[in-house]
């Protein structure tokens, strides 16, 4: 009988597990690592073709524009190419929080990358203004067609045009932070602060977008709550994630006596 019970309990173990802890998975350290680094070709990338394109475009002012971007082609394009890479990596980082965060919720995660998959088609969608500019200034029969003065004012059209292009993929590239802070909180492996500030963080992309259509002039507060975003991809970066070790089973099963 005692050899009966003991075969009973060693089957429970193997199909249930330890009875009295279950031990959490520790997450992919190596994959966080990843996502911290995609987010920092991501910041350094976008912020480096913005800070490219503020030095060259100036607002209202179509012929300076254009006399600007004519004498540093080169870094206009670089700006340009710098965008589209912003946001390759940007959806490459959303798969990496993907996999490292569904764990906690599948459908949340889910979530959070259907509105980055949206956010990057828009800014590359948007990157056809910032491009067409140069189509204008390199192509001649463009200068017959129009004339100096309609062509100037053609850039400074399309500049603006990138220029809300980019404030409506805010939508988006706010809305994508809530779910991720939210997982972030409830994730238990990376410290619930970071969940805070992505919340915040998104309350700020939110006021840039709300801003730029309806409190004209008003965008550039929106940017310092938007930062509070960059300490979670730093932490990815450098600290990666920590493990849980075992932790008590909330219902126990006992042995079989």
């Amino acid at each position: 009988m005692n050899s009966d019970t003991s075969t009973a309990n060693d089957f429970m173990k193997r199909k249930m597990g330890d009875l009295e802890t279950g031990v959490v998975s520790n997450p992919n350290r190596n994959l966080a690592r990843v996502a911290g680094f995609l987010y920092l070709i991501m910041i350094v990338c976008g912020m480096a073709a913005q800070l490219i394109r503020g030095g060259l475009i100036v607002h209202g002012n179509g012929v300076a524009t254009a006399s600007n971007i004519m004498a540093s082609e080169a870094l206009f394009r670089v700006a340009f190419i710098g965008d589209l890479a912003m946001a390759t990596s940007y959806l490459l980082f959303a798969w990496a929080l993907y996999v490292l965060l569904k764990p906690v919720n599948k459908n949340i995660a889910l979530l959070f990358v259907l509105l980055t998959t949206t956010s990057a088609a828009v800014l590359s969608l948007n990157m056809l203004n910032q491009f067409a500019i140069l189509i204008l200034l390199n192509d001649a029969s463009y200068l017959t067609a129009f004339g100096a003065a309609q062509l100037n004012a053609m850039v400074m059209l399309f500049a603006d045009l990138h220029y809300y292009g980019y404030y409506i993929a805010q939508i988006s590239f706010g809305l994508w932070l809530v779910p991720l802070g939210y997982l972030v909180l409830r994730s238990g492996f990376l410290p619930r602060i970071l969940g805070i500030f992505l919340i915040i963080a998104a309350l700020g992309h939110l006021f840039g977008f709300f801003s730029a259509f309806l409190l004209p002039g008003f965008e550039a507060f929106a940017d310092l709550p938007a930062l509070l975003e960059i300490p979670f991809g730093l932490w990815l970066l450098v600290k990666g994630v920590k493990g849980r070790g075992p932790t008590k089973n909330p219902n126990p099963l006992t042995t079989i006596s």
